[in-house]
């Protein structure tokens, strides 16, 4: 048998529904990054060093917690490396640059709508590499969802406008946010989610480096304010939503509906947004609201 398989085998029916609230509080955590990520910005702090702090830290975290919880899943086969390489750079570092990248070519709005077309490249790779079946119920919620995600970025109101690089970096983005949903599920074949985490966020922090300053982790760790906002980046916005997402999609089984319901993220960060930082309650966001809470209705 091959290593950790066992770990991995199908979840019974009853626990699909806490898999679906993993992945549901997942999307919630990474629905508060930008609590952490404009306070860091308003120290100074640039986001490439944002980006680094966020995986090289989960990945030290990672391992603390796994050096006392269980070294076993420090164990992997020399094959599957390329495996959590793909997981790691695709999936992780060259998501977050494209997002990144698209966000100062384009508007907001734009670089959101753009990025949850995920769901829609995960829903017809996993058809292709799986024979998922793309059912009805399947694709209303992936539109409804959508929709939810125009309404909460306000990309319904005729004003948006987009270049042909902040197209191409937003369906880039989305397309490299998708591949983890897509590359963890071939890793969680052999290996369980804790594992899965652990090497892909090892591979990205790895990568992270070379695009950082000295003079921006001084920054970050002179202040106690810095210190804080850095660890909830890693544990809350990174290292509890990674693991919860992972661990949902590997007793789910269905990539293509694990991406539909992490979809309520944007209606997470709108909500933080009009919360912490005092941005307005608008009709898009209230009807966004209720998009999402019907995808996931409709998944149940």
């Amino acid at each position: 048998m091959d290593e950790q398989k066992q770990a991995v085998a199908p979840a019974p029916a009853k626990h699909k529904h806490l898999a679906v609230v993993c992945i549901l509080l997942a999307g919630s955590l990474w629905g508060c990054l930008g609590l952490f990520n404009r306070n860091l910005s308003a120290l100074g702090i640039a986001p490439e060093t944002v980006v680094m702090l966020r995986n090289l830290g989960a990945c030290v975290i990672l391992a603390l917690i796994f050096l006392f919880y269980d070294r076993s899943i420090f164990r992997i086969r020399l094959r599957h490396v390329p495996l959590f390489l793909c997981s790691g750079l695709v999936s992780i570092l060259f998501f977050t640059l494209c997002y990144f990248r698209s966000q100062q070519v384009s508007s907001l709005a734009v670089a959101a709508i753009l990025l949850y077309t995920a769901p829609t490249f995960v829903v017809i790779l996993s058809a292709i590499i799986w024979k998922d079946k793309i059912t009805k119920r399947k694709l209303l919620a992936l539109v409804i969802a959508f929709l939810g995600c125009c309404f909460v970025a306000g990309g319904l109101n005729g004003q948006l406008t987009v270049t042909t690089e902040g197209l191409l970096l937003g369906i880039g983005s989305g397309l490299f946010y998708s591949s983890y949903t897509i590359f963890g599920r071939l890793a969680l074949k052999h290996y369980q989610p804790f594992t899965v985490t652990f090497y892909t966020f090892l591979i990205a922090g790895i990568g992270s480096l070379f695009m950082t300053n000295t003079q921006d982790l001084y920054t970050t760790f002179h202040s106690p304010t810095g210190i804080l906002l850095s660890l909830g980046l890693m544990v809350l916005g990174t290292v509890l939503p990674y693991i919860l997402y992972t661990k949902g999609l590997n007793d789910l089984g269905d990539s293509g509906k694990a991406s539909i319901l992490a979809s309520i993220e944007p209606v997470v960060a709108s909500l933080v947004g009009i919360a912490a930082f005092g941005e307005p309650m608008t009709l898009g966001v209230v009807l966004g609201l209720v998009c999402i809470l019907a995808s996931v209705y409709i998944l149940r």
